[in-house]
């Protein structure tokens, strides 16, 4: 099906939704680097007026992905739940970003939306919003889950406490966590991205954060961010794990890319749920996963099928929703200026990435983040974090210093957490909160506390004293 639209004195046509979507997106450099971003702010307006007039139907009769050659694809229109979308059923695009600012989506209603928006539509319906519309509409969507703390609850940030190493050094890693643990950072997961693919030291791994959190009793979970089947390897030989990791993408070519498919996202789970590691709710059924992704990761693998990257990226919180997971987060500026060329770019993926997951049902948190030849800046951090906190972030990331030693590149700091608090007011996970209140490393009002080297953490992890 073809589309027109007039602009003053300008007529342009599409060949179909799949350009109409691409044409309506915001202006990034990675559409523009695939030739399929609009030429003109003209055309980009007349696509948006195409967009807003299409049914949401239409997104269930025209895949823009083919249904017969894309796993992806089949899991979005098998797994739709039509109930759940009734209530939209009815409404065009524009009809449905209205409804959305609308005080009759209260959080209540649309938690019970979620399973009924496919990818497609919450990208859609992103290209007609401002920023403070995808602010707005993604702080009314609440997203809660668990596995030894509660995640997600309103007017709470957690935080990936993240002590990557160069090296893997067991000491580095210590001192990295025991950083954060003294700055409340940590309730997201402990999570960290090996240097190696050796089975046995990443083995090793999973029982240095074991230890940390038994000994301690941390209310907190554990995630060495290794390759799926080298995490289901390592259940099989009896190491502690908590969260299975994969980056994932929105089509299967993409995912080939990646070395995974659907069959061995399932069989990961599985594995995972077999362990019954989690504390809170039923083991049985606990939230297992952590997905990452990231606009671009498509166009990189050549597997974008001619569809916007911003599309592309919705496509792949479908494939982690279908899991369940504990934690999903978009690593909104890694991939490079290719894709999202400054921080202009970078906030307003960041603000749609996370309108787009919590839409659809996902606990999506962000790596607030730039690589250094982005034309972007802490500044922009700054900005972008502030504003996704304001819409209800559910998880940032926790570097030292800001500055990944590992992987190179700038993300945000315990201390940014704190300033989140700060400002906004934001809590963090409640048995989390209370765990830091006991061990003396907050105060009441959640204020961190100074400590002297004789704090038992400090002790433990084997840390330089500080001086009292």
């Amino acid at each position: 099906m073809s589309y027109r639209e007039r602009v003053g004195a300008q007529s342009f046509s599409f060949s179909g939704l799949k350009e109409v979507m691409a044409k309506a997106t915001p202006m990034r450099s990675g559409d523009a680097l695939a030739g399929i971003a609009a030429g003109t702010a003209a055309e980009r307006l007349a696509a948006r007026l195409c967009l807003a007039d299409v049914p949401l139907q239409r997104f269930l009769d025209e895949a823009l992905v083919p249904y017969e050659a894309d796993e992806v694809t089949r899991l979005i229109i098998d797994t739709h739940d039509r109930a759940a979308f009734a209530p939209v059923a009815h409404l065009t695009v524009g009809g449905l970003r209205d409804w959305l600012l609308s005080d009759a989506a209260t959080p209540e209603v649309l938690a019970r939306l979620h399973a009924g928006i496919t990818p497609e539509m919450a990208a859609a319906v992103s290209k007609l919003m401002r920023n403070q519309d995808l602010i707005l509409v993604a702080r009314k969507c609440h997203v809660v889950t668990r596995f030894r703390n509660t995640i997600g609850l309103p007017g709470r940030l957690s935080v990936r406490l993240q002590p990557n190493h160069p090296t893997d050094d067991p000491r580095g890693i210590a001192v990295s966590t025991l950083d954060g643990l003294l700055y409340g950072a940590g309730d997201a997961v402990i999570g960290i991205n090996p240097a190696t693919d050796s089975l046995p030291a990443l083995i090793d791994l999973w029982h240095l954060m074991d230890d940390v959190i038994g000994r301690f009793g941390i209310p907190t979970q554990s995630c060495v961010l290794t390759h799926v089947t080298n995490t289901i390897q390592a259940i099989e030989r009896g190491a502690p794990v908590d969260l299975v990791f994969q980056s994932v993408a929105g089509t299967q070519q993409a995912n080939t890319s990646f070395g995974i498919d659907l069959a061995v996202l399932k069989e990961a789970h599985e594995a995972a749920l077999s362990l019954r590691r989690a504390t809170v709710g039923d083991p049985a059924t606990a939230n297992v996963m952590y997905f990452e992704t990231g606009q671009g990761s498509a166009l990189s693998a050549n597997a974008h099928h001619g569809v916007d990257q911003q599309t592309c990226e919705a496509r792949a919180y479908a494939v982690a929703r279908a899991f369940a997971p504990l934690l999903s987060n978009t690593v909104v500026g890694f991939i490079g200026p290719e894709y999202l060329y400054d921080g202009k770019q970078i906030i307003r993926a960041g603000l749609e990435d996370h309108f787009c997951g919590k839409l659809m049902g996902l606990p999506l948190g962000c790596d607030v983040c730039y690589t250094n030849h982005a034309e972007a800046d802490s500044d922009d951090m700054d900005t972008l974090m502030t504003l996704l906190a304001t819409a209800g972030l559910t998880f940032l990331m926790g570097v030292p210093g800001a500055d990944d030693i590992m992987l190179n590149y700038q993300s945000t700091s315990f201390h940014d957490a704190l300033y989140l608090r700060e400002v906004l007011g934001l809590r963090r996970a409640p048995e989390f909160e209370a765990w830091l209140l006991k061990m003396e490393i907050t105060d009441p009002a959640g204020r961190i506390r100074p400590v002297s080297g004789t704090h038992r953490l400090i002790e433990h992890l084997g840390a330089a004293r500080l001086p009292a």
